[in-house]
C-alpha cells in the first residue's frame, strides 16, 4: 500500500547562506559538514545539509514504500531572521521548495513559509507562494515573527487560508520560554510538544478557529499534548467559565476538525491519537530526516489497523488535504514509490 509522508523536511541552500550572515538572535556557522543554528543561549540545532537532499529523501522514501512526500522547509522559519532580511529568506524557502517539487511532481508535494513581519509582505508572499507557485499548504511555526499565532494582525492569513481551502500545517520551534528549560536538553524532548500545544490551544480559544470553521489545521506529533490534557481543557472552560471569552463551544469540539500526524517513536502513543482523533483525522508522516522513514513505518504497523483504516490514515486523508491522486482499492499497488 502506497504512503504519504506529510511530514518531511528539506533545506534552502540559499537560505542558508541567509542564516550565515544573520545578526540577531538566531545566527549560525559552518563546523565540518553541518550548519549549526544557535537559537540564543538555549538551544543549537546541527544541520548536515546532505540530509535533506532531494536524492537522499527519494532513496529513503523508495525503500520504505512512501509514494509521495510533502515537505516543508525545516526550523528556522524565515521570520527569525533579521527583519530586513525575512521577506528575502521567505522567498528563498519557497522557490526552493517549489523547485524541488517542480523536478519531482509524482512524489511531491510543498509547504510554504511566510516571512510573519509586515502583513501585507507576509499576504504578498502567500499569494506568489500559493497561488503562484502552487504550493500546497503553509507551515506555521509555534510562534511567528515575534508574535503568538493567535495574534490579531494574523487575522487576513487565517481568512485567506480558510476561503482558498489552503491546509495549515503547524510545527514547533525553539519556545521564547526556552531559557526556563533548556537544561537536560529539555527544549527538544519536552519543549517543543508543550509549545506547539499551546500554539495549537491559542487558535482555539482566540476563536480563530471559530471565526473560520472551513480552517484546515494539522498538528503534528500526535497532538503534542493536547489530545491528552484536553479533558482538563473542557473542564476549566466548560465547568470553570475560564478562558473561554472567544469561544462559544467546548475547546474539544474545535479540535476534532484538527488532523494529527502519528509522528512518535512509540505505536501506544500513535494508537493513543488515532482513538482520540478517529481514522479520518489522522495521517502517516515521519519527521525526515530527523527520524528514519522506516521506524516510523515499523510505528504505523504495530498500530493494528484494518486495510481500511490504512488506507485513511497512510493515504487517502493526504491525498485529500494535499490535493495528490486518488487510488482505489484496484488501483493502490500502481502507486508506488
Amino acid at each position: 500500500m502506497p504512503l504519504v509522508d506529510c511530514q518531511s523536511h528539506i533545506f534552502s541552500p540559499e537560505f542558508a547562506e541567509l542564516l550565515l550572515g544573520n545578526e540577531g538572535a538566531v545566527r549560525a556557522e559552518r563546523r565540518d559538514d553541518a550548519l549549526v543554528v544557535d537559537f540564543g543561549s538555549a538551544q543549537k540545532l546541527s544541520i548536515r545539509e546532505a540530509d535533506y537532499e532531494p536524492a537522499k529523501k527519494l532513496a529513503d522514501m523508495d525503500a520504505a514504500g512512501v509514494a509521495y512526500s510533502i515537505l516543508a522547509p525545516n526550523m528556522p522559519g524565515p521570520d527569525l531572521l533579521d527583519p530586513l532580511l525575512r521577506e528575502r529568506g521567505a522567498r528563498a524557502c519557497n522557490d526552493y521548495t517549489a523547485s524541488v517539487c517542480g523536478d519531482h511532481p509524482d512524489r511531491f508535494r510543498g509547504l510554504a513559509v511566510l516571512p510573519f513581519g509586515d502583513i501585507n509582505a507576509t499576504m504578498t508572499e502567500y499569494s506568489r507562494a500559493v497561488r503562484r507557485l502552487g504550493l500546497s499548504g503553509v507551515a506555521l511555526f509555534s510562534h511567528v515573527g515575534g508574535r503568538m499565532v493567535d495574534d490579531p494582525c494574523w487575522e487576513p492569513f487565517y481568512a485567506a487560508a480558510a476561503d482558498d481551502g489552503v491546509p495549515i500545517v503547524l510545527h514547533p520551534t525553539v519556545p521564547v520560554w526556552a531559557d526556563a528549560i533548556k537544561d537536560h536538553s529539555m527544549i527538544p524532548m519536552m519543549g517543543f510538544m508543550v509549545d506547539h500545544s499551546f500554539a495549537m490551544l491559542r487558535l482555539i480559544l482566540s476563536g480563530v478557529l471559530e471565526r473560520h470553521p472551513a480552517l484546515k489545521i494539522v498538528q503534528p506529533h500526535c497532538g503534542g499534548v493536547l489530545p491528552y490534557l484536553m479533558p482538563r481543557i473542557d473542564e476549566q472552560t466548560e465547568v470553570k467559565r475560564r478562558g473561554r471569552e472567544r469561544i462559544t463551544r467546548p475547546p474539544s469540539s474545535y479540535y476534532r476538525d484538527v488532523y494529527m500526524d502519528i509522528v512518535s517513536p512509540s505505536p501506544l502513543t500513535a494508537r493513543f491519537a488515532h482513538e482520540y482523533a478517529g481514522t479520518d483525522r489522522l495521517l502517516f508522516g515521519s519527521d525526515h530526516p530527523w527520524i528514519t522513514i522506516d521506524s516510523m513505518v515499523q510505528v504505523f504497523d504495530a498500530m493494528n489497523l484494518t486495510e481500511t483504516q490504512r488506507a485513511r490514515i497512510g493515504y487517502d486523508n493526504a491525498a485529500a488535504l494535499f490535493n495528490l491522486p486518488t487510488v482505489t482499492k484496484e488501483t493502490r499497488s500502481t502507486v508506488t514509490a
